[in-house]
């Protein structure tokens, strides 16, 4: 199991074009990939310009391909002007 964290932080007054987009990606990655198989988004109710992701892979390998797919490259380019910040941390079980 590979998990991913993502914490976005969106620009003022672009959360509501940032979400649609959030979730077709959620359900792209859900539905294409079979080496995905979680993908939450979370919001902190105390601060609207924030959004958490949660998302579960095979492994590695299955994210790495998640990266490369053409979903997740059109979702990237498209909310590149709403992301201030970004961070990505990933996390495997230890068996």
């Amino acid at each position: 199991m590979y998990a991913v964290c993502v914490t976005f932080r969106i620009a003022p007054g672009r959360m509501h074009e940032f979400l649609p987009l959030m979730r077709e990606q959620a359900r792209a990655s859900l539905e294409r990939e079979s080496g995905c198989h979680q993908f939450d988004i979370c919001a902190d109710p105390a601060d609207g310009e924030a959004v958490f992701l949660y998302e579960i892979y095979e492994n590695e390998a299955a994210f790495r391909l998640h990266l490369d797919s053409a979903h997740f490259k059109t979702f990237d380019a498209a909310v590149a002007g709403m992301v201030t910040e970004k961070e990505v941390r990933t996390w495997y079980r230890l068996d």
